[in-house]
């Protein structure tokens, strides 16, 4: 299976709005987040990625269709992992991996990936791609109302 990133262009911001909504959904499971009114979940930043220069956003593809995403801010030390999914179809088979290393790749420098302290398979994933990809050449913080910080250079 070829993983590959996209940078999202605004005409597709619909698609990521739908995969947002599937993200939030498996995301519910760890926080207190429910539907609104109109039984979506939203995202309030979602505009801020064409909106501002030190947000970029992008599809991760699996043979050509659509696998997840990456939504990654520029921060006053180099940059944030702000959202990052993957489509269970696709899960447990390296394209997290696979698509993160391809994000770290795209933005070089210091790195900073959070994770809620009630999302343990997440931390599990970011620990061992982390590992994975420096070599083991990285810090790994805990935070009590985010769980744990890992900070690295790509």
């Amino acid at each position: 299976m070829k993983i590959t990133i996209e940078r999202i262009l605004y005409e597709k911001k619909a698609v990521l709005r739908k995969l947002m909504e599937l993200y939030q959904y498996d995301f519910s499971e760890y926080t207190s987040e429910d539907v609104n009114e109109w039984g979506e979940y939203g995202y309030r930043y979602m505009d801020h990625y064409w909106t501002e220069e030190t947000r970029f956003p992008y599809f991760i593809k699996a043979d050509g269709n659509y696998a997840g995403f990456a939504l990654v801010r520029e921060i006053e030390d180099g940059y944030s992992m702000a959202e990052f999914f993957i489509l269970k179809k696709y899960r447990r088979n390296g394209a997290g991996r696979q698509a993160a290393t391809a994000v770290f790749e795209q933005h070089l420098g210091v790195w900073k990936v959070s994770v809620i302290k009630e999302n343990l398979p997440a931390k599990k994933f970011w620990r061992k791609t982390i590992t994975i990809y420096t070599g083991g050449n990285f810090k790994e913080a805990g935070r009590s109302w985010e769980g744990a910080v890992f900070t690295f250079r790509s």
